[in-house]
């Protein structure tokens, strides 16, 4: 099946700079280095449901999402999707490519509007020659990746549907650092990520409304009223 096309932007390199410069592996780099980066990677912009990778797609670049968001996904034989994560500003996808060539066991598909800054794998090496330290900077975020689907498995394997959701809840807010959340991704797709039905995930949270744990508004906004309920549920 042909690749989806995209646009190939040719964007100011401070734009590039302003992308590269929000990855943890290169926001350590002083100014100088960050806007080398940033002239050797190209800016592409994608629309709603575009590839930027297929499974079985060799891979010879680093993506840095600017700006949009991206879901990962593996396809199973019959069709189903099982949602790896989800990519937002400053996330990037494609870092084996630093170490060796390799084909990608999945597919990446732009949730909505994203740009999307890439970078050669010889001007990696190159720049890794240069700055040994963006490898352990890369390796810890590895680390902490690998752990992250390892919880994911975990709780895909272990937990009930309501601490599946409950953990997700906690998680966000968290991050957020707010009670008031909005989920990064439809219900759909978060159904798919936490390994259950939409429509259980839907009763489930107006389960969780009607005990007066949170409240939703629209599809993707909540508000948690009760957070020491939620984490009961683990």
């Amino acid at each position: 099946m042909e690749k989806p096309a995209c646009s190939i932007e040719s964007a100011p390199v401070d734009t590039q700079k302003v992308c590269v410069s929000l990855v943890p592996i290169f926001n350590h780099l002083p100014n100088t280095d960050l806007i080398r980066i940033a002239a050797m990677s190209k800016m592409r912009s994608f629309q709603r449901g575009e590839l930027i990778h297929r499974a079985g797609d060799v891979s010879d670049q680093l993506y840095i999402v600017h700006s949009g968001m991206v879901k990962v996904y593996r396809l199973a034989e019959n069709g189903k999707l099982q949602i790896l994560r989800v990519l937002q500003p400053g996330d990037f996808m494609g870092e084996l490519v630093v170490f060796t060539e390799y084909t990608h066991d999945s597919y990446a598909e732009a949730v909505g509007k994203a740009e999307i800054c890439t970078i050669q794998r010889s001007d990696l090496e190159s720049l890794l020659a240069d700055h040994p330290a963006i490898s352990m900077h890369l390796l810890s975020e590895m680390a902490q990746r690998l752990r992250s689907s390892e919880k994911q498995a975990a709780s895909i394997a272990t937990e009930t549907v309501d601490a599946r959701i409950g953990l997700y809840l906690m998680e966000c807010v968290e991050q957020a650092g707010d009670n008031a959340i909005q989920l990064p991704m439809s219900r759909k797709d978060l159904a798919s990520y936490l390994g259950i039905a939409p429509e259980t995930l839907s009763r489930r949270l107006s389960d969780f409304q009607a005990a007066g744990w949170i409240t939703q508004s629209g599809q993707r906004r909540i508000h948690i009223l009760d957070l020491p309920s939620l984490v009961s549920l683990q």
